[in-house]
């Protein structure tokens, strides 16, 4: 598999996630500069963490706008598979590819800690390889997590089945003191209606190696790679 992760002026987990794909999943990663054009034979996108362009403005706001942007923007009408990890589910929802909006943290407070995950639906893209009632132990570390989108979209993501994950405890129980942020619905994670982008805040590839206390970010790259080892043949190919 040909993966592309993004690197914007900022970005401090890009190579993280090149590391996970190449080293310990074992397919080809790449990074694409902000500035680029084209993605050249990539079959998935991940739009890193971090701090894109200094999150000045608001974040997600001027990376939107990146020329790569526009190559990914065409990418994922085409049916590409694009996930976006903390700043980068911000810039997917800035750049209208995911319905909603990050905002400040409840607490007013950068919170960097380890929470768990429950799955709210096995049906996409980015969680079929996640065992059944499995909850994922991954980190987060964010100021402006708390995902918020209005009553009518809250209830067409629910009924639609875009949740993909919700902030729990130990026991799976989605709980206000389980909620590091304030989103709403405990919403961790989200997908678009067509299923093939999705955006979560908390970091799979911070999680992804015995070593780092938890491997269990895995099952999300692991479910990327899955699925485009079961197309006949990328749409965006």
């Amino acid at each position: 598999m040909n993966f592309a992760v993004l690197q914007f002026p900022g970005s401090n987990c890009d190579q993280d996630c090149v590391h996970v794909l190449k080293n310990v999943c074992g397919h080809s990663a790449r990074l694409l500069w902000h500035k680029d054009t084209s993605l050249g034979d990539a079959q998935a996108v991940i739009v890193p963490g971090g701090f894109s362009y200094g999150d000045y403005l608001r974040t997600g706001a001027i990376a939107r706008f990146s020329p790569v942007m526009q190559a990914v923007q065409q990418f994922a009408a085409n049916g590409g598979l694009v996930l976006g990890v903390c700043n980068g589910f911000q810039i997917l929802c800035e750049a209208g590819l995911l319905p909603g909006a990050l905002v400040r943290n409840r607490s007013l407070q950068f919170r960097c800690e380890n929470v768990f995950l429950k799955t709210a639906t096995k049906n996409s893209p980015f969680t079929n390889q996640v065992p059944e009632a499995k909850l994922l132990r991954v980190p987060i570390a964010h100021g402006e997590g708390c995902y918020f989108a209005d009553p009518e979209t809250i209830a067409s993501l629910k009924s639609n089945n875009q949740v993909l994950w919700q902030y729990c405890d130990a026991n799976g129980q989605s709980t206000e003191l389980a909620n590091p942020n304030g989103s709403v619905e405990n919403i961790a994670g989200v997908c678009n209606q067509a299923r093939n982008v999705a955006g979560l805040m908390p970091h799979p590839e911070r999680a992804s190696e015995k070593l780092l206390g938890s491997e269990d970010g895995l099952h999300i790259f692991k479910s990327l790679i899955h699925w485009l080892e079961n197309q006949p043949k990328s749409k965006a190919a």
